[in-house]
């Protein structure tokens, strides 16, 4: 068994410590939960207890870090769930956000449980519960516990939509004998591209595929039918743009060109999308010096004829705002965050905008430049001039959400193979061949 093999000494001090700083894990990760307004019903899911049965038959059981990596899978699912309609599928990720977006989000026969902390004890607690047939875990959630006890208690794993940079690659070269270790537990890795398969290559990880991005067929963010039509009704023929995902430093940007913008366009809206929904009262104590008019949508509804931004703070709408705007800048890329998920815009048919730094889709937005519809921008001036340019002439606008939408609905045909190979590699083909 992969499991069996020689453990790194880094990898052994690592067992040796976690004990002794469980119990500081567990204080830590229980006020992350409620700062997140979780369930207190729920906390005891970190430690591997589990709030919900085990249905019967076959169960896969997924792992992710957060909200990206744990939407980025729930295609697949739903694509694994029609393929076989015996399976049933488990999410486990760590955050409370996670949790509360996932559960409006979730697939037919599919449950979510935050994921136990990284210790032996709450990983055999969870095992013995779920008893999954199949571990599949998403991007870069290797936590050495919960692989080694999976591998062990007879789970075959796999790691899909991996992604490593030039830098990463760097530091798991002075480390291959873990990498080694880590991964080489996994039957299958998926690779988002070419560069991550070379990487893993060179560690010896031969079973390592270069695959489509999983974030690429995601499809667009779900929205509420009847709230968008209420939202545009209420818009009629006002202009507006959406700034979401944004961070620390990048608010301050999108305000300073909105105020530019509404000298020429004194009606225009921007609806704001704050990564973090908690930074909404910090964001707006801010920005108010800059623009007067706010609105709020958790605590004033919805906004007036004479809002300037409206603040949308509440967690699982994004869907909603980038199919009500024909124009999204796209944050986390103007800061040294990495980007964000440039599909999810594209696939409600919106212009994106972007900053200059993305490196985590780097490949998405090289691709997604070379088909239009997406335009880099790098500062304030930038920012306002191609907004401005968007909406004074629409036919430019309508070009670059048509290419927008075709560009991401390109993405999607790959996820029957993805099924196919992980069903074949980890459950005998079983899946695939059932229906």
């Amino acid at each position: 068994m992969p499991g069996a093999r020689r453990r790194p000494l880094a990898l052994s001090l690592y067992s040796a410590l976690t004990p002794l700083l469980a119990s500081v894990a567990w204080k830590r990760v229980r006020r992350k939960l409620e700062l997140g307004g979780t369930d207190p019903a729920r906390f005891r899911e970190r430690q591997g207890r589990a709030t919900l049965a085990r249905p019967d038959g076959p169960l896969i059981w997924f792992h992710a870090a957060s909200v990206g990596e744990s939407l980025s899978v729930l295609r697949l699912i739903a694509h694994m769930g029609s393929v076989d309609p015996t399976l049933h599928f488990l999410i486990t990720s760590g955050t409370a956000t996670s949790g509360a977006v996932l559960s409006h989000r979730l697939p037919p026969r599919t449950m979510h449980q935050f994921a136990p902390l990284d210790t032996r004890t709450a990983m055999r607690r969870f095992l013995a519960h779920w008893h999954p047939e199949a571990g599949i875990f998403v991007e870069s959630e290797l936590w050495p516990h919960m692989i080694e006890e999976a591998d062990a208690s007879g789970v075959p794993l796999a790691l899909i939509n991996a992604r490593i940079s030039d830098n990463s690659a760097r530091n798991w070269r002075r480390f291959a004998g873990t990498a080694r270790h880590i991964m080489g537990h996994f039957r299958l890795i998926h690779c988002q591209d070419a560069r991550t398969e070379a990487h893993l290559h060179a560690l010896g990880l031969k079973q390592a595929q270069t695959g489509g991005n999983l974030k690429a067929a995601s499809g667009p963010a779900p929205y509420d039918a009847k709230s968008l039509a209420a939202l545009r009704a209420q818009l009629g023929d006002r202009p507006l743009w959406v700034a979401s995902s944004t961070h620390p430093g990048e608010e301050e940007i999108v305000l300073a060109a909105h105020k530019t913008l509404l000298k020429t366009h004194p009606d225009l809206l921007l609806i704001l999308v704050p990564r973090h929904p908690e930074r909404a009262e910090a964001i707006m104590a801010a920005g108010t010096d800059a623009i007067p008019t706010w609105h709020r949508r958790s605590t004033d509804g919805d906004f007036e004829p004479e809002t300037q931004v409206y603040l949308a703070d509440t967690m699982g709408e994004t869907g909603l705002w980038y199919m009500l705007s024909p124009i999204v800048f796209l944050g986390g890329s103007l800061t040294p965050v990495g980007g964000h998920n440039p599909y999810e815009p594209a696939h409600a048919g919106a212009a994106v905008l972007h900053g200059p730094l993305y490196a985590n889709f780097a490949q998405a937005y090289a691709e997604f430049h070379a088909h239009g519809g997406v335009t880099e921008v790098t500062k304030q001036d930038d920012m306002a001039r191609y907004v401005a340019q968007l909406l004074e002439k629409p036919q430019t606008l309508e070009s670059a959400r048509e290419n927008a939408r075709s560009f991401a609905a390109g993405q999607t045909g790959f996820l029957d193979e993805i099924a196919t190979r992980l069903t074949t590699t980890l459950l005998g083909g079983q899946a695939s061949c059932r229906n």
